[in-house]
């Protein structure tokens, strides 16, 4: 009678290990896309960097295309939803679009992300299904969240568009002022915290007065 809940605790246990498994071979793969780019990075100094063979890395990914979408996807899983998490609470378009606009300026800056842009922009011309990806992952939920938002809210006459996607993606790129694009070029920063609240309300400001009731 016991052997079905052994043969369930036995696939558990190896559910939880092919996870921890995975989860490794991605931080090994961070570390070598961070250091060498899309291009300059194998998948045997991948195996090696993650601490595993060569053959269990393609037990888990078929080649390094899959591997960088498993990256990135885990990357957008993991940092989209919290930043994104305001649109679901009830309160008013400027608080919700101020912590979003909050979350979206800290996440595009974090080391992970310049890491990720910067390699997309440069191997995108030889490598343009890596741009795909990351599109699909990160900017395309981000945008429809948004604009689904904006959509029930114009529903609702506290905002007003006829074109909610564009009026979405016109507030990301608000977000994307002055500091994101300077940490991207790596440049020194002096007062980012200043500027990061300057950018922050006036993200909010000019959308609210282009498209506020």
């Amino acid at each position: 009678m016991s052997e079905p809940s052994s043969i369930s605790s036995l696939t558990s246990a190896c559910t939880g290990e092919s996870e921890a498994k995975r989860e490794q071979i991605l931080t090994g793969a961070y570390n070598v896309f961070a250091e060498h780019g899309y291009e300059g990075a194998s998948m045997s100094v991948i195996a090696r960097e993650a601490g595993v063979s060569k053959g269990t890395l393609y037990n888990y990914f078929t080649n390094k295309a899959d591997l960088f979408g498993a990256f990135v996807e885990k990357c957008c899983r993991e940092k989209l939803p919290p930043a994104l998490a305001p649109v679901q609470k009830e309160a008013s378009p400027k608080e919700t679009l101020t912590a979003v606009a909050r979350a979206m300026v800290q996440l595009i800056t974090q080391p992970e992300s310049l890491m990720l842009y910067r390699m997309i922009v440069s191997e995108a011309p030889h490598f343009p299904q890596l741009a795909t990806i990351f599109w699909s992952h990160g900017p395309r939920i981000a945008i429809e969240t948004l604009s689904n938002w904006i959509r029930e809210q114009t529903q609702r006459g506290t905002l007003k568009t006829d074109d909610p996607v564009f009026a979405a993606e016109q507030f990301f790129s608000l977000c994307q002022t002055r500091i994101a694009h300077r940490k991207r070029f790596n440049m020194p920063y002096d007062n980012m915290a200043e500027d990061e609240e300057k950018v922050i309300h006036a993200s909010v400001s000019m959308f609210l007065a282009t498209y506020g009731t």
